[in-house]
């Protein structure tokens, strides 16, 4: 399939935080359809083992003959690895258990924490004319995620609406200004952005004023509500807009889609 050319560099986006169970996955790929709605030709990398995100784009695994693993380990090409979805303008690039090993494969590589941002920054990547990649990191601040904060432009950082939530997030900055400082002097935090938001939970309104209170306009203003046919759309390997189109989760979606592209027209937040 030929695709339109897309002149500006698409813009690389990496979900990341540490603490797994925060929505990561659910927001990749719920915010990649949302972009897609809004006529954006959207690149998922699933660079988590467990493969979360490739699943539920409904990537069966014995159709992810090349993966993540070999783009990043073997360094195999982007035509080689990068296959449609059922979402129509969104991508992915599938993983599997084989990532699990990669810290390891690639550690005594001299390159080894830019081997993620060489294979995305490669000429043939304009020929697909995405205009967004979004990187699923792993809960984890391991090799991987590494290579995902150098690849990138900017971070989006999911937060769950819990007791503990802003414990450990004081560790992924500080990770981000080592990489900022060191390998990727233009990375941004893109925003922090609030999940399994529940307005009638005290808990809830305790952790949104903490977060607001602590980092400011890096909070972004879409919150992401605790709603059942988010959970149930994966199992249906579907995003939320297209199980339950009008849900409140399709609708959060859809509003945190329109406010990362708006911020791609303002500038951006530089400093976390």
């Amino acid at each position: 399939m030929k695709h339109k050319v897309n002149d500006a560099r698409p813009h690389i986006l990496a979900l990341a935080n540490q603490k797994g169970g925060v929505g990561k996955t659910t927001t990749a790929i719920n915010l990649a359809a949302g972009l897609a709605e809004l006529g954006k030709r959207v690149l998922l990398v699933d660079i988590d083992p467990q493969g979360n995100t490739s699943t539920g784009l409904g990537v069966r695994p014995d159709a992810r003959k090349k993966t993540s693993y070999d783009l990043i380990v073997d360094s195999i090409g982007l035509q080689d690895v990068v296959i449609p979805t059922d979402i129509d303008g969104v991508s992915v690039i599938p993983a599997n258990a084989d990532l699990s090993s990669a810290d390891l494969d690639i550690v005594s590589n001299e390159k080894r924490s830019y081997l993620l941002h060489d294979a995305l920054h490669r000429p043939e990547m304009a020929g697909f004319g995405f205009d967004y990649v979004l990187i699923d990191c792993p809960p984890a601040l391991s090799l991987l995620t590494i290579n995902a904060l150098v690849a990138c432009d900017s971070v989006l950082v999911p937060l769950q609406c819990e007791f503990f939530a802003l414990e450990g997030l004081s560790q992924l900055m500080l990770t981000i200004r080592d990489v900022r400082r060191s390998a990727n002097p233009g990375l941004r935090i893109e925003g922090v952005v609030l999940t399994m938001h529940d307005k009638r939970n005290k808990l809830t309104a305790q952790v949104e004023a903490d977060a607001r209170a602590n980092m400011g306009e890096l909070v972004l203003k879409t919150t992401i509500p605790r709603n059942v046919r988010i959970s149930e759309a994966p199992s249906h390997a579907l995003s939320v807009l297209s199980y339950d189109t009008l849900s409140k989760g399709a609708v959060a979606y859809r509003e945190l889609a329109r406010e990362i592209a708006d911020r791609r027209k303002t500038p951006e937040l530089s400093e976390a």
